[in-house]
Formats: C-alpha cells, sequence, structure tokens
C-alpha cells in the first residue's frame, strides 16, 4: 500500500466518519448517504496548513468554496466558480484580508448532496475554513450546512434558493451562520406565475426535480398561480422526477399529457432535458407554452434537447425567469469579469462574486477570520446605514479604517434580513430560434 494511496484512503474515512456523526447530532436536518471520497478540485491561493477544524483561524482569512464543477448543475456552477477566484485574485493584489493573502481552497460538489458533505467536511476539518462560498444546489447546501453549522463555519449560497433555508432559518436552526445573495424561490415562484398568467395560460401543469429546490419551488408556484386564478391540473398528482432515472417517459406524460396550456418546468440541465425530449418524442409539446427558470439559463441546454425533424429548435420560444443582477457596479463588474476571463456573464455569476465580497469585507470589519467573526459583520458591512461602496478593495480598506459602510454589489444592494435572505428582480429570458438566450424582460414579485 502506498503512502498516498493510504492519505486518500485516510482522508475518505475522516470526512465519511464526521459525516455521520455530525448529521447524527442534527435532529432537524435531513440526513446524507454516504459515498466513497470524490475526486476534488483543490486550489489554495496562499500555502496551506492543515488544522485540527473549527471555524477557521483568527489572523488569517481561510476561504472555502463548494460549487459543481462537474455534475448536473456544472455549466452554470463553472463560471460561477470563476467569478470567486477573481474575487480572491484582486483582493489580494490590494493587499488581501487582515493584511495576508486570502487563503483560498475549491471544492468540486458534483451536484450530489453526499459529495457536497464530504468537499464541505474536508474545507472545514483539514482546510480550517471560517467561511464557504456554496453551495448551488439547494440540497447539496442542506448536506453542507450539517458540518458548517455546528463547526461555525459561514456559509453564504450564490444560488440555493429553496425556501425551506427560510423557513429553518426562522426556527433557529442556522444561529446565523447562513445567507444568500440570491432570492428565495418564494419570489421567483410568484414572478414565474405571473408570467404564465400573463402569457394567458389558465390550465397549468408542473413538472419538478424531487429535491429541495423544485418541490419548495413547486409549493410556491401553485400557491401562486391559483391566488391569481389559474388551475394547477396535475396539484393532486404531482411530476416529480428523480434526477438519477434513466427513463422518463411517464414524467413526461404526468405533466404534458392532460394538455396545459402551459408546463412550468422547474429542472436541473442534464436531467431536465431528458424529461423534455421524451415529452416531445410522445408528441406531448406541441401548443404547449414551456415555462423555465433559472437552473437551466444556459445556452447548453436548448442544444442538449436538440430539434425537430424539420431542423427547428424543439425548445425554441420558451420562456424563463432568473434572479437578475442590477447592483450599482454591474456594469464595471461586467466589463472586468470579460477582461479577465474572456467569457460573458452567466448566470449567478455576479451572485458569486459578491458571496465572497461579503465574507472577505466582513472578515477585515471584524478583524477575525473565524467563522464566529465573519458572522459577527456581514450584515453590518451589507446593510444600511453607512457609505455606500461598490468596490471591494475600497470597502475593505474603509473598514479597515473603522468605518460603517452598505456594500453595493454587482448582483444588488446584497441586503441581508435576520434569515439570511436577500430581495431582488428576475430577468424574463427567452430561448431563441438559435439556441441563444436572451433577456426580453424584467419583473419583481
Amino acid at each position: 500500500m502506498t503512502k498516498r494511496f493510504f492519505s486518500t484512503l485516510c482522508l475518505a474515512l475522516l470526512a465519511t466518519v464526521t459525516t455521520i456523526w455530525i448529521v447524527a447530532c442534527q435532529p432537524n436536518t435531513p440526513p446524507t448517504s454516504n459515498s466513497s471520497s470524490p475526486t476534488s478540485s483543490t486550489k489554495s491561493t496562499a500555502p496551506t496548513t492543515t488544522g485540527s477544524g473549527g471555524g477557521g483561524v483568527k489572523d488569517t482569512l481561510r476561504l472555502g468554496a463548494v460549487l459543481p464543477a462537474t455534475g448536473d448543475l456544472s455549466s452554470i456552477g463553472a463560471p460561477m466558480i470563476k467569478s470567486i477566484d477573481f474575487l480572491v485574485d484582486t483582493v489580494n493584489k490590494c493587499g488581501g484580508v487582515l493584511g495576508k493573502p486570502i487563503a483560498y481552497f475549491k471544492e468540486d460538489d458534483r451536484t450530489d448532496p453526499p459529495a457536497g458533505a464530504e468537499a464541505t467536511t474536508k474545507l472545514v476539518k483539514v482546510d480550517n475554513v471560517g467561511g464557504i462560498v456554496g453551495a448551488f444546489a439547494s440540497s447539496v447546501s442542506t448536506a453542507a450546512l450539517a458540518i458548517a453549522v455546528p463547526n461555525k463555519v459561514v456559509m453564504v449560497s450564490p444560488g440555493s434558493t429553496s425556501p425551506v433555508f427560510t423557513e429553518r432559518a426562522k426556527k433557529g436552526e442556522f444561529n446565523g451562520y447562513w445567507y444568500r445573495t440570491a432570492p428565495p424561490d418564494t419570489y421567483q415562484a410568484l414572478a414565474l406565475a405571473n408570467l404564465a398568467y400573463k402569457k394567458g395560460a389558465r390550465k397549468v401543469a408542473t413538472l419538478v426535480i424531487n429535491n429541495d429546490y423544485g418541490v419548495g419551488f413547486e409549493k410556491s408556484f401553485v400557491a401562486a398561480f391559483e391566488k391569481l386564478g389559474g388551475t394547477i391540473v396535475n396539484k393532486n398528482k404531482p411530476t416529480r422526477y428523480d434526477p438519477k432515472a434513466t427513463t422518463f417517459e411517464s414524467e413526461a406524460k404526468g405533466a404534458f399529457g392532460s394538455k396545459p396550456d402551459a408546463v412550468a418546468a422547474i429542472l436541473y440541465p442534464d436531467s431536465g432535458g431528458a424529461v423534455i425530449k421524451a415529452a416531445f418524442e410522445q408528441g406531448l409539446t406541441k401548443d404547449v407554452k414551456i415555462l423555465l427558470t433559472d437552473g437551466v439559463k444556459t445556452e447548453d441546454f436548448p442544444k442538449l434537447i436538440g430539434n425537430t425533424p424539420e431542423g427547428k429548435l424543439i425548445l425554441a420560444g420558451a420562456l424563463g425567469t432568473v434572479p437578475g443582477a442590477d447592483g450599482k457596479s454591474l456594469d464595471t463588474f461586467t466589463k472586468a469579469f470579460k477582461e479577465k476571463t474572456g467569457q460573458d456573464l452567466g448566470a449567478f455569476v455576479p451572485h458569486s462574486y459578491d458571496a465572497a465580497a461579503l465574507i472577505a469585507i466582513a472578515a477585515e470589519a471584524a478583524k477575525d477570520g473565524t467563522g464566529e467573526g465573519i458572522k459577527s459583520k456581514i450584515r453590518e458591512v451589507a446593510n444600511a446605514p453607512g457609505q455606500e461602496v461598490s468596490d471591494v478593495c475600497e470597502a475593505i480598506k474603509l473598514v479597515k479604517d473603522g468605518k460603517d459602510i452598505d456594500y453595493q454589489g454587482a448582483s444588488g444592494n446584497v441586503d441581508l434580513d435576520e434569515y439570511g435572505d436577500v430581495k431582488g428582480s428576475y430577468d424574463v429570458w427567452e430561448v431563441q430560434p438559435d439556441g441563444k438566450i436572451k433577456v426580453i424582460d424584467r419583473v419583481s414579485p
């Protein structure tokens, strides 16, 4: 047995045992299953040291990221990771946090809750981070929080939008260690319901991925659409699909078979694309408006579903909603991100940058890189009163000098309420005949 293999085996056993122990001690948190240790993508921009874990260190900001570099949400997750890379590089070039470069560690959650739990365990127990940006999938954040919260590590998600987190925060389950820079689906579901009704849909079916994100969105959407006077045709037998299934014919028929005016499809790209394609192949999508959400706002998604026999894009004309970005620094950030990465702004990219920025600014304001220190200042630097500032380096300089600030992010004003939530507007996007995605409107809940 080689030393390298032995080390890897020990790390896997540590992650698994720790996850089981922590989850068992969380009576209000759904347990997560365990899997063998995933191949992780870990990077530090400062020398790494192995710690015993427990919420970071006082004199250095040790920042982690748990996002999907692979798996069902990787097409959206990869640009999100680049925005955090950009933030860390920017801050380190202007002096870092607490007088030192940010120590930065990245883990791939593979869009999988057990993998996310193992990744978070490594960040907490081995890398000893004080704050984590992530996760993206709500189900992965649920698993990760079971590790982060008991160990006093702050998590700021740029995209876990399930209303479940608000409900749990109201019960005091997170103790102030949970925040998000994207608004909860309570608001987006209302925006999508308004869009459906505005487009003339009166009978709508729902089709959702069977996890925290899909089911939470479904619940909010049904309530909002019925309040407008619409009917959910499959309310008594909702269509929820397993992303690990191999065939989706019955789910496609369950959502599209009742001939609704529209289908509200809350999906992940790879598995969700298979469901829509199955509906088309059964001849069920004709004259049915397809309504989508943030989870599939990527130009790879229409290509995945493919074309009709006549060569037209199956998904052409589909509409969707996504948390918008309208921060005061959005234009400046968009230009800088393009220059740095060569990529246009994708969904949740500004939200990821702002999540990392808030952790960095809060650590400087607290003069403390631990989770407890970050927690003590994060709402203070995000909210009024204080000098409005959108440049992260300027923000860090001001709080270092003892000034009160109100950080204005690229994604929005990022005002955090007592449950860790922000409010925001939503972009309405449409799939064009050539597969491009175009933002055609903006709506508020």
